[in-house]
């Protein structure tokens, strides 16, 4: 049996207690070569090569990822950027590191080993770093995924063992180093519930124990149907209104002048009708979502018919604010972003594009066909000064994520608009992309980031395309953007009950 490391690097102090760990390992590996495992025989090599190249976790991400929960999702692609970084890990690291040779298969039995030995140095195991990080990753974004996932990736691990391809220490080494690289993962891009804010103003709001009082409003064209099933099995005694697109703002007022609690389900532009019409009435908002980005909802903490019953059934509610923006004599209300400039076009774009190929893919179209024209920065007047730009974002609260998109808000009733813009001097593709990767944004000559309570905007051309919560519309003259603090109540669960 070999277990043999470089020991050159090592201190001549330390050769000694490494060679003792080493034989330990050794002597470990022929007692579970020699052991009899009960049923494995069938199973754990067929497992240790499905693994190969990460295949195994790949098909796992998929099978997760298809039952189209978003905190499925969300674990599937987190399990898969941990699997991700570990592997990089191990090839370019670990096992450059310590050159181990692998164990000699003597003492294992043929009908174990795996038909083709790798080749590779032995220590840290690869397959159990990838295993440990999938598992770890997945388990970090939802609990009971990962315990799902995790009793595969033990297996995997054991396997590694069983089929002679590694010693004990190598293997968990790997898995320890599997493990390290989903907290890692985790630390560069928190999961929910972590980014979740600790405390928000909570509201009163009723307590609906089986939904009665309850009229949500839902949005066909957002293929809702699934969504507010499984809230009405949740909520027997809700009332549940599906209708088409054109008819959501009539059938929202007409459900207000009944309703205790309004509902709306649907992308950002319905959830923002369902806001508007929730002022207007003084009624709390149940928002339930059915779009393709879904931001107010998410940040609220709702992300299925589950949590959104739980909150209703609790009358669980926080105090919201809201964007407002007034321009030609009329005032509309937002509750995520508002866009001056390349967005509203690309919002254009998407949405024509969009019933064809898809949101995401119509989103990706949207900026190439926007970001190839020809076109002049969009001025305005601020401050008495003119400002060439040519993209203005305000958001409804501060966003969390660099750059110009629209990531998460850690709260939802902080104050201020957050105000990104990048100038109109120069090549707007070159612009638009150097915002996006930039940093925190901070004062320069591209871009620009300011917090304030109220922007007056002057000198806007009439027909200048105005784009909030995903919808579109025109404005000219002067538009004034402000914020109405903690003006409206949207139910929100506790962060134990999502």
């Amino acid at each position: 049996m070999s277990a043999d490391v470089d020991l050159t690097a090592v201190p001549a102090t330390g050769r000694n207690v490494l060679r003792r760990l080493l034989a330990a390992d050794a002597r470990l590996f022929e007692v579970a070569a020699r052991r009899n495992w009960p049923g494995a025989q069938k199973v754990l090599p067929r497992l240790s090569r499905s693994a190969n190249h990460g295949v195994l976790w790949f098909a796992a991400a998929g099978a997760i990822a298809a039952t189209r929960t978003p905190r499925a999702r969300r674990a599937a692609v987190r399990g898969l950027a941990s699997l991700s970084l570990a592997s990089l890990t191990v090839n370019t690291l670990g096992k450059r590191s310590v050159r181990r040779t692998r164990p000699v298969l003597d003492s294992v039995p043929l009908s174990r080993q795996l038909k083709r030995q790798p080749i590779t140095t032995s220590f840290p195991s690869g397959h159990s770093a990838s295993a440990a990080a999938f598992a770890a990753g997945v388990a970090l974004e939802s609990p009971a995924w990962g315990a799902a996932v995790a009793p595969v990736a033990f297996s995997v691990a054991t396997s590694r063992v069983y089929t002679g391809a590694h010693f004990p220490s190598d293997v968990l080494a790997g898995a320890a180093l599997g493990v390290g690289a989903a907290f890692v993962v985790r630390k560069l891009v928190p999961t929910r519930a972590a980014a979740r804010p600790v405390a928000r103003p909570r509201a009163d709001a009723p307590a609906l124990p089986d939904g009665e009082g309850l009229v949500m409003v839902a949005n066909r064209a957002s293929g809702t149907a699934d969504r507010v099933r499984a809230l009405h099995d949740a909520l027997p005694l809700a009332e549940i209104v599906e209708c088409e697109p054109e008819e959501v703002r009539a059938e929202l007022d007409k459900a207000a002048a009944r309703a205790r609690v309004l509902g709306v389900c649907g992308g950002d532009g319905t959830v923002n009708a369902g806001a508007e019409v929730a002022l207007l009435h003084g009624l709390p908002l149940a928002v339930l979502p059915g779009g393709t980005l879904n931001h107010f909802a998410y940040d609220l903490g709702v992300e299925d018919a589950a949590g959104l019953a739980a909150a209703v059934r609790a009358g669980e509610a926080v105090q919201v604010d809201v964007g407002k923006f007034t321009a030609d004599d009329r005032s509309s209300v937002f509750l995520n972003t508002l866009s001056l400039g390349v967005y509203p076009e690309l919002v254009r774009e998407r949405e024509h594009w969009s019933p064809r190929i898809g949101g995401w893919a119509a989103g990706v179209l949207g900026a190439v066909k926007v970001l190839r024209k020809d076109r002049h920065p969009l001025v305005v007047e601020a401050a008495g000064k003119r400002h060439p730009l040519w993209m203005l974002f305000i958001g409804n609260g501060v966003y969390r994520r660099s750059g110009l998109g629209a990531g998460r808000r850690t709260e939802l009733s902080d104050g201020p608009l957050d105000v990104r813009v990048v100038h109109g001097n120069g090549w707007p593709t070159l612009r638009l992309l150097a915002a996006a990767v930039a940093g925190p944004l901070s004062r320069s000559q591209g871009h620009a980031a300011v917090q304030l309570g109220r922007l007056r905007l002057s000198g806007l051309a009439p027909g200048t395309p105005l784009a909030y919560d995903g919808e579109v519309t025109s404005v000219s003259g002067t538009v004034t953007v402000e914020k109405l603090p903690e003006i409206l109540t949207a139910y929100s669960p506790r962060p134990n009950v999502v």
